[in-house]
This record gives structure tokens, C-alpha cells and sequence, in this order.
């Protein structure tokens, strides 16, 4: 089934196609198995975010506190960092319909228990449950991609494929937030029972794509997976809580840092030094493949980094409930949706450098807007910025994705698309924490500089502060010049918060500008072959 079209065999319907072994193939079951992982995919990467804006209405029903409530969501990112990388060997073992079949139904299994969760214990247990299903169902979609499908139809693949890595993390805080009020915050996770029934049957019934090989299961290489388990696992609760926890002055944030650079060492070195290793690192000795992965990384900080700052920005400065968040949100991922025809196309139609330079220049271009933000930006402000990001985004992911993997073999395909899928989700990680990091920082350097140049001996700060005074004493305050100083203070830590926040722009801007540079240092290469032998 997955080998490349050649010719139309006679006597059959158009949808029935020869591949290159000579037997037939019927692309509308293609694209219905496809299909069914394309749906498992976003409802996977949608459930991430989807709680993003009903965590309080969440912390109320299951007695949780403000630090036990943020982990619901860091839990579930905790365990997809851990399975993803190990989808290429289970799908070599099993076959990727069998596996996606079974991680599905446990996706659906965990979702239902989430929803009925009555303590923070036992969510925080089955959002770890449900972490570890929805990242064994991401990576493979990528692989079935560029294995199943001939070269001219692979751009179409990649652009569904990127449409919903982009898509879901942002309209997720919106769905939610619509789903909460319209039934209850249990029903994030019970709307994933008949959307995952019928992946699970689209999937089994036309996603037979390719054939297992059960000799895997001997010799598991057991040493590496406990070293990768722990080294991701630490890593990614650094990355999680380092930043509320000031870093490496926090004891344990500290040994976990150890920790992880010892086990990530350690399991390097074994995946390079065992027979069979658990996570094939091979794709790395490609140099676009080397290249595309720094380039995913800046489109993971970036994607998971813009999500994050908007909200927060229109949340603390505007004041934003969540359904003006959600609506200012949606410019993106409607832009993303709207253009994708478009940028396939572009994609299709140019070198895939000249591709992901155009992208991650008007990435780079539209984020960079922000960084002259002001306190009253809203709806409006931020249109042309989510418009020309989205359009970036779209055109520089499928393109980055196409390049990364366009002079590899495809027995390789797997490896790197576990690979792809991690590294992404680790910089979405790595990105939140950076960013964590600047607004606190930044914010109280800049309000040490507006505070030193507001001094009493500047007469703009006099005018100010005459002027709060005069209103609090037509207010009837008793000490009009406490409340004058008082408010003349939020104020100028409300414009450290804003100026840091432009920072936060600006280093994503920064990151996407270098992204477009490292794009002209890789090389084309041809069209790849049809798959791997065991293929069909």
C-alpha cells in the first residue's frame, strides 16, 4: 500500500492505483486510515491546552490547590516527552495500525477516567495515563506521511500534519473555555469518547500500512529505556518549575539538573554502544535532518511561546476574560487553516529553503511587532501580528519538515519522527521556562529604571503625581498623596510588566530570525523512494 503510484491498473475505479511492487492500491482507504490518525493527532495535541482556561472551575471540583491544579496540565506533558521517543521501536514491533489501535483506546480509557476524577490525586494519576496515549499518538502520523504516500502527494500529507500540530495548541484554550460553560469542565475530557470510537475504527478497519516485526520483542535494550525515562523526566520538570522555583537555588531543581546531565549522557552512550537500541539516533548523522531539528526546536518555542505570552498578556495588563482571550486567540488558527492550501502549494512549487526563509521571516517580522507593545494593545493591535505569524508559521513548518527529512532513507522515517515530535514538545517546554524567566527578571530590572527616572526632581513625575493627588482628594481620600504615591507605583509596575512582555517578543522574534539563516546552509535532495521492504 505505501509504495509510490506508477500507473492507474485498468478495469479499476480512479481511487485504485498500482504501486510500484504491481499490486493495488486504494487511495480512499488511504486517506480514511490516514484520516483516523490525523483526528487522533489533534484530539491528542488538543488536550493540552483544552484545559488551559477552566483550571479554576477544575481546582473547584476536585478540592485541589493553585500548585496541585498546575499539574494537571505539567503531568500530561511529562509523559509524553517519555513515550514519544519509543513509537518508533513499539510501531516496528507491532505495526503501526496495532499500536495506534491500542493507544487510542487507552486515550480513550484514561480520558473518561479523567472526567470522573473526585480528587487531585487521581487526576494528576490519569492525566499521566492520558499523557502517555496521546504522545504514543503523534509521532507515528508523521512517519505514515512520508512512508505512505508517493512523493507528489507527501506535501498534502505535511500540510494536514502541520495544520493540526499548529491548530490544536491554539484553539484549545477556546474550545474549552466554550466547553466548560456550556456543560462542565468533565466533558473536556468525556468529548474525546466518540471522537476517539471513530478513530479507532477508521484506523483498524483502513490503517493497515505496513507489517510488524515481532523479532523486536527480544533483546529490549531495558538499561536505556530507564535511563531515558528519568533523564526526560527530570529535564522536563525542571524546565516545568525551575522558573517559580529561582532555578539552581532551589535544591531540588538542582540535583534534578545533575541528575538529568548524568542520565542523558549515560543513555547516549548506550543507544550508540548497544545492538538494538531503543531510540536509533542514526537520523542525527544527516545534516539536514541535524539542521531541520534546530529549526524545529525554534518552530516549537515559537508555536508553544506565542500561545503563552498572549494569553498571559491580555489576561494580567487587559484584563481579558476568557472569551476575549479566546476570540483574540482565534485570528491565528483560523489564518493557519485558511492559508494551508496556500502555503502546500508554495511549498510544492519552490525550493524548501527559499520556503522556510520566506516563513521564518515573516514569523520572525510579525512577532517582532510585539516587542513595541504598549498597555492598551487589544483585538485590533494584535491582528496584523497573529495574521502574517500564522502565515509564517504554516509556510516555515511544512517546509522545515519536508527539508529534515528530504535526504534521508526511509527506514529511517520512524526514528526521526519520534525524534521530530520530541524535540518539538521539549522546546515548547524549554521556551515556556525562558519566557517565565524574562517577564521575571525583566520586570523588576525595568521597574528599577522607570522607578531611578521617576525622581522627584523630574517634572513630568511631579505632574503625575500632583495630578493623582488632586484626583484622590476630589475622592474624598483622607491622605490623598499616600494614595497618589500608591497608584503612581501600579502604574509604573504595570509598564515594567508591559516592556517585559516586548521582551518576551522580542526573543521569539530573534529565535525565528536565526532560524531563517540556518535554513540557507541546508541542501535539497531528491524525492525519496517508495518504503522499506515489508511495506504494502
Amino acid at each position: 500500500m505505501a509504495d509510490a503510484v506508477i500507473s492507474a491498473a485498468p478495469g479499476r475505479p480512479p481511487s485504485v492505483e498500482l504501486g510500484a511492487d504491481g499490486k493495488a492500491v486504494n487511495w480512499t482507504k488511504v486517506f480514511l486510515g490516514f484520516g483516523g490518525m490525523i483526528i487522533g493527532q489533534f484530539m491528542a495535541m488538543l488536550d493540552i491546552q483544552i484545559v488551559a482556561s477552566s483550571l479554576v472551575q477544575i481546582q473547584a471540583g476536585i478540592g485541589a490547590t493553585a500548585d496541585e491544579i498546575s499539574w494537571v496540565q505539567t503531568i500530561y506533558l511529562l509523559a509524553e516527552v517519555v513515550i514519544m521517543p519509543l513509537t518508533a521501536y513499539l510501531t516496528k514491533m507491532w505495526g503501526t495500525q496495532r499500536f495506534y489501535v491500542i493507544a487510542s483506546i487507552a486515550f480513550i480509557a484514561t480520558s473518561v477516567a479523567t472526567g470522573l476524577s473526585s480528587s487531585v490525586d487521581m487526576m494528576i494519576l490519569t492525566r499521566a495515563l492520558q499523557g502517555l496515549a496521546a504522545g504514543a499518538m503523534i509521532p507515528p502520523i508523521f512517519a505514515t506521511a512520508m512512508t505512505v504516500f508517493p512523493p507528489e502527494r507527501r506535501t498534502t500529507a505535511n500540510v494536514l500534519v502541520g495544520l493540526i500540530v499548529t491548530l490544536a495548541p491554539t484553539i484549545g484554550p477556546t474550545l474549552g473555555g466554550h466547553i466548560t460553560e456550556a456543560l462542565s469542565w468533565r466533558w473536556l475530557f468525556f468529548i474525546n469518547v466518540p471522537v476517539g470510537v471513530a478513530v479507532v475504527f477508521l484506523v483498524s478497519r483502513y490503517g493497515d500500512f505496513d507489517k510488524p516485526d515481532p523479532r523486536l520483542a527480544k533483546g529490549i535494550d531495558w538499561w536505556g529505556l530507564g535511563l531515558m525515562t528519568i533523564f526526560l523526566l527530570a529535564m522536563q520538570y525542571v524546565l516545568e518549575e525551575g522558573a517559580k522555583n529561582s532555578w539552581l537555588q532551589d535544591d531540588v531543581i538542582l540535583w534534578l539538573v545533575v541528575l538529568a546531565a548524568l542520565t542523558g549522557a549515560a543513555f547516549i552512550w548506550r543507544q550508540l554502544a548497544y545492538r538494538q537500541p531503543i531510540v536509533s539516533l542514526r537520523p542525527f548523522t544527516d545534516r539536514n535532518f541535524s539542521l531541520g531539528i534546530v529549526m524545529t526546536f525554534v518552530t516549537g518555542m515559537s508555536l508553544f511561546g506565542g500561545t503563552f505570552v498572549l494569553p498571559l498578556y491580555l489576561g494580567q495588563v487587559r484584563g481579558f476574560s476568557s472569551g476575549e482571550v479566546g476570540t483574540t486567540m482565534l485570528v491565528s488558527g483560523l489564518t493557519m487553516f485558511l492559508c494551508a492550501p496556500l502555503c502546500g502549494w508554495m511549498v510544492r512549487k519552490m525550493d524548501a529553503r527559499i520556503a522556510m526563509v520566506i516563513g521564518f521571516s515573516l514569523m520572525a517580522w510579525a512577532i517582532g511587532l510585539g516587542a513595541r507593545i504598549t498597555d492598551d494593545w487589544g483585538f485590533r493591535e494584535f491582528l496584523m501580528l497573529q495574521i502574517v505569524r500564522g502565515v509564517g508559521s504554516m509556510t516555515a513548518m511544512v517546509a522545515a519538515q519536508m527539508m529534515t527529512v528530504a535526504t534521508l532513507p526511509v527506514t529511517m522515517m520512524k526514528d526521526a519522527s519520534g525524534l521530530i515530535n520530541l524535540i518539538r514538545n521539549v522546546a515548547g517546554a524549554i521556551g515556556l521556562a525562558v519566557l517565565a524567566t524574562i517577564l521575571t527578571n525583566q520586570t523588576f530590572a525595568h521597574y528599577a529604571d522607570i522607578t531611578a527616572a521617576a525622581s522627584t526632581a523630574n517634572p513630568t513625575s511631579q505632574g503625575m503625581m500632583q495630578g493623582l493627588s488632586g484626583m484622590m482628594s476630589e475622592g474624598g481620600m483622607a491622605d490623598p498623596d499616600s494614595g497618589a504615591r500608591k497608584a503612581f507605583s501600579m502604574l509604573m509596575r504595570r509598564q515594567a510588566v508591559v516592556l517585559s512582555f516586548g521582551d518576551c517578543f522580542m526573543f521569539l522574534s530573534m529565535g525565528c530570525w536565526f532560524a531563517a539563516f540556518l535554513a540557507l546552509f541546508a541542501k535539497p535532495g531528491a524525492p525519496m523512494a517508495g518504503p522499506p521492504q515489508g511495506a504494502h
